[in-house]
C-alpha cells in the first residue's frame, strides 16, 4: 500500500487520464492512411507521458525529494524504452536521472546499475554528443563522490568539463556544474587555493 501510495503521489495522479489510450486496446483501423493516422497518434500520446513523467521526476530531483522522483523516472523509462528501444539514446539522460534520485535516497548500488545501462548505450552509440558524454561523467563524479572516491570523482568531473567546454564553449553555464564539484572536493581536501581558484571560474 505504502508502494501505490507512493507511485501515486509521484507520477500516476498526473498521468492517470493519459494512460488509457496509451495501454488500452487500440482501435482497429479500415485504411492504410487510418492505421497510419492511428500509429502517429499512439506515438505523440507516448512521447507526452514521456515528457510529463521525465519533468515530474526531474521537478522532485530539484526540490530535494528522491524518493518521490523515482516512480516518475520509472515510467518514463518504461516507456521510453517501448518507443525508443532499450538501447537508445533517448534513454541515457532517464538513466542518469534515476541514478541521481537513486544516489539521493542513499541507494547506491541502484545507482550503479543505472549508470552501467547509461554507460553501455554511450559506448555502443558512435557518434554519441559531447554534451551527453559530458552529462554521463558528472553522474559518474557524482557516485564516485558518495562512494568517497575522491580521485575517481576529479577523473569523472575533469572529463565533465573538458566535454562540456567542447560542446558549449569555455565560458559556458554547462560547464559551471563540474568546476563547482571539483571545487568542493579540492575544498572537502583542504587545498584551499585549488577550491578558491574553481569557485571563482563559477
Amino acid at each position: 500500500v505504502s508502494h501505490q501510495r507512493a507511485d501515486w503521489i509521484s507520477i500516476h495522479g498526473q498521468i492517470c487520464h493519459l494512460l488509457v489510450p496509451v495501454l488500452g486496446p487500440q482501435p482497429c483501423f479500415h485504411s492504410e492512411k487510418d492505421r497510419k493516422h492511428g500509429k502517429e497518434q499512439l506515438l505523440r500520446r507516448q512521447e507526452s507521458l514521456i515528457a510529463v513523467a521525465l519533468s515530474t521526476a526531474q521537478g522532485f530531483v530539484w526540490a530535494g525529494k528522491p524518493l518521490e522522483a523515482i516512480p516518475a523516472g520509472l515510467q518514463a523509462l518504461r516507456f521510453s524504452s517501448q518507443v525508443f528501444g532499450s538501447g537508445s539514446m533517448q534513454l541515457v539522460p532517464i538513466y542518469l536521472l534515476l541514478a541521481e534520485a537513486s544516489m539521493g535516497a542513499g541507494r547506491l548500488r541502484q545507482a550503479a546499475k543505472y549508470l552501467s545501462q547509461a554507460q553501455w548505450i554511450v559506448l555502443q552509440t558512435p557518434g554519441c554528443s559531447a554534451a551527453l558524454q559530458s552529462k554521463l561523467h558528472r553522474g559518474l563524479g557524482l557516485f564516485s563522490i558518495a562512494e568517497g572516491n575522491l580521485d575517481q570523482a576529479l577523473y569523472h568531473l575533469a572529463n565533465d568539463v573538458y566535454l562540456a567546454t567542447a560542446e558549449f564553449g569555455l565560458n559556458s553555464v554547462e560547464v559551471s556544474g563540474g568546476y563547482f564539484h571539483m571545487a568542493n572536493i579540492f575544498f572537502h581536501q583542504n587545498k584551499m587555493d585549488a577550491a578558491n581558484s574553481l569557485y571563482t571560474e563559477v
